[in-house]
């Protein structure tokens, strides 16, 4: 006797073995009890939720003639009777079923509605089931059109599809619409035990899961994997062999590579790639897993362990909760966008583990603060954790802020020691040596007529806990941010001013209490000099991409001889690469005021007021201020305005 496959040795006989399918087992129970039928009926669904098999047993419950041959209408069909036995094998005179994807011409619906003037011969009722039936052309459908409305009563039309939109709306108002949904991978894989307990084969719990994954709702595709499960491993169903057959990658890599991402590891995430192409693992299948390691992640992050909690059997449990405690919230939101997205860039790359890697990288790129972290804001796993070489971070001096005066300014002195935070670990670079100015020994400051008192060092916007505001600051006061080591650094003095200085506009304070926004912009004394700088070397091209933006986007705080102190308000535009680049277009294009070119430029976070990007924005919105008023006392705009009520629309008027 040949062999039956699982897929069709399993196939449901009555409504009671169906499975995932609750929804339609009950609306139609219900209704073949009250014998409340329709004449059509249409059940869409993905392949191999069981469509076809609920038609032949709807056929079934039609035409039970029951054990002693009285019986009627019923849910539960007998399944022994020559009706039903007829309808399992195909073989059911009355019951006819026609592949609309080889048969989807006109005359082949023409030739099946010819058979419905025509009584039942051996049944109760006629059942015309139609299979992938938005495949027939639009003449077919037409044709079946009035049938389908208005069939004989003994006529039952069952029409199955799995692309319901493809179908006339014509059509789909004459049916019944039933949509099987996929069915989830718990009741895929309790289904499975049952098939594999009956066949006697030996199956672990892993294999079965791996298996209800890989099904993607589909009971037929299930049981097809494990047919060639049993046959790729002699018999009986384990772990190894099934991932082997399915190209899925084992959990251990995925735990490998989200630790290496939450730790800013990027060797190992190179490295454990690689280990993934020389074993042959899918890439695709290590996003797939990565997702669904994240998700549970996110869920225990946004409701807690207890509120989430693992199946008792669940190995990886332990595992993911430790991952979800060393990972951040929001990167585990932008690593799975980050996989979902990979998925389809995957077939757009000539290699695609050079698509995984690129995808997986982007987080590192994107990695929020991943300049600089403070101290406690990221965790790290409870256990151990392959050592990663960093270099140290640059030192970078923050000068204190000495008020400008509209007369010379008073000698430099040395400002109070910064206590700096924990290194910040980085990815080991080689910096180059003109832009980072490494902190040196203190320099006597000369002396001064009068003791100035050091203007003490405001708190560190680490150093604030993020349930509380950050504290109000002065415009013209640096904000330090964690220094990577405990020397002390020295007050950089704001360069003197001329007496000719006095064409330059007064600094605006801020008052008390007030923060500056993002929106302000408030002219410092050395605003003028940067701000034709950079336009200075935009117009001769010296700068672009990142680099222009970085100068654009900074204020020039202080000059001290060829060193030059500048604030931004992103840590993401302070890339080496750009800080190098503008250094070196500065000391190709030295001042137009004779001062010595930037030889070394020192970066600091914090809020801006004075930046080229604002100066320009100022700018254009005067010149949109001056077209505007131009515009409204023009006297023909004025005579449309009062005698026809023409109005200017906001947003249309541009300044040449």
């Amino acid at each position: 006797m040949s062999y039956l496959v699982l897929a069709r040795k399993y196939r449901p006989r009555n409504f009671s073995e169906m499975v995932g399918q609750e929804h339609v087992v009950q609306a139609l129970g219900n209704a073949l009890t009250t014998q409340r039928l329709h004449h059509a009926y249409m059940f869409t669904g993905t392949r191999g939720v069981g469509k076809t098999t609920v038609s032949r047993i709807l056929a079934k419950s039609l035409n039970c003639q029951g054990l002693d041959g009285t019986g009627g209408i019923t849910a539960e069909p007998c399944g022994v009777c020559q009706a039903c036995q007829d309808i399992d094998s195909g073989r059911f005179v009355d019951y006819t079923e026609l592949d609309a994807a080889s048969n989807r011409g006109v005359d082949e619906v023409q030739s099946l509605l010819e058979q419905a003037v025509y009584k039942p011969v051996q049944g109760r009722f006629k059942v015309f089931m139609i299979d992938e039936v938005h495949m027939l052309t639009n003449t077919a459908f037409n044709a079946m059109l009035k049938t389908l409305e208005e069939p004989p009563e003994y006529l039952k039309f069952v029409l199955a599809t799995t692309d319901p939109q493809k179908v006339p709306v014509t059509v789909l108002s004459r049916c019944l619409q039933f949509n099987l949904r996929p069915m989830a991978p718990e009741t895929v894989l309790s289904h499975l035990r049952g098939v594999l307990a009956k066949e006697s084969v030996e199956a672990d719990g892993p294999s079965l899961a791996l298996l209800s994954r890989a099904a993607r709702g589909s009971m037929r595709d299930a049981l097809s994997l494990t047919d060639q499960a049993i046959a790729f491993g002699g018999g009986k169903l384990q772990e190894a062999q099934v991932r082997q057959m399915l190209g899925s990658v084992d959990n251990t890599y995925v735990f490998r590579l989200i630790a290496a991402l939450a730790q800013g590891d990027g060797q190992a995430v190179v490295e454990t790639v690689n280990t993934l192409r020389q074993n042959g693992l899918n890439a695709a299948s290590t996003l797939e897993e990565m997702s669904m390691v994240l998700q549970r992640m996110a869920v225990q992050q946004a409701v807690g362990a207890q509120a989430a909690p693992a199946p008792a059997d669940d190995p990886d449990a332990g595992e993911i909760a430790a991952l979800a405690e060393a990972m951040p919230a929001d990167e585990t939101q932008l690593l799975y966008s980050i996989c979902l997205h990979g998925r389809a860039e995957l077939g757009l790359a000539p290699d695609e583990y050079a698509a995984l890697t690129m995808a997986l990288l982007r987080l590192l790129a994107f990695k929020p603060n991943a300049l600089g972290q403070a101290p406690g804001e990221k965790k790290t796993l409870n256990r151990p954790e392959r050592a990663v070489s960093q270099a140290p971070a640059p030192s970078v001096v923050r000068p204190e802020a000495v008020p400008v005066n509209a007369g010379p300014v008073s000698p430099p002195v040395a400002a109070t020691p910064i206590q700096s935070a924990a290194p910040v670990a980085e990815p080991p670079t080689v910096q180059p040596p003109a832009v980072v100015v490494a902190a040196r020994p203190p320099v006597p400051a000369p002396a001064v007529a009068a003791p100035v008192t050091p203007i003490a060092a405001a708190p560190s916007r680490s150093e604030v806990p993020p349930w509380e505001d950050i504290p109000d600051e002065d415009p013209a006061l640096a904000a330090p941010v964690p220094a990577p080591h405990t020397s002390q650094m020295l007050a950089m003095p704001v360069r003197e001013q001329s007496e000719s200085s006095e064409r330059l506009r007064p600094r605006v304070d801020v008052a008390p209490g007030a923060r500056p926004q993002a929106k302000d912009f408030v002219a410092t004394p050395e605003g003028d000099f940067w701000h034709a700088t950079v336009q200075q070397l935009i117009a001769a091209e010296a700068i672009s991409a990142m680099t222009r933006e970085l100068a654009l986007q900074s204020q020039l705080l202080a000059r001290n001889g060829g060193e030059w102190q500048l604030r931004v308000e992103r840590e993401s535009l302070m890339q080496p690469s750009c800080r190098e680049r503008l250094r070196a277009a500065l000391m190709a294009s030295p001042p137009a005021d004779g001062s010595p070119a930037a030889s070394a430029l020192n970066f600091e976070v914090g809020l801006l007021t004075d930046t080229p990007a604002r100066r320009n924005a100022a700018a254009a919105q005067e010149r949109l201020r001056v077209a505007e008023e131009i515009l409204r006392e023009d006297p023909f705009v004025q005579t449309m305005m009062r005698d026809f009520g023409a109005k200017i629309v906001p947003g249309s008027i541009k300044p040449l």
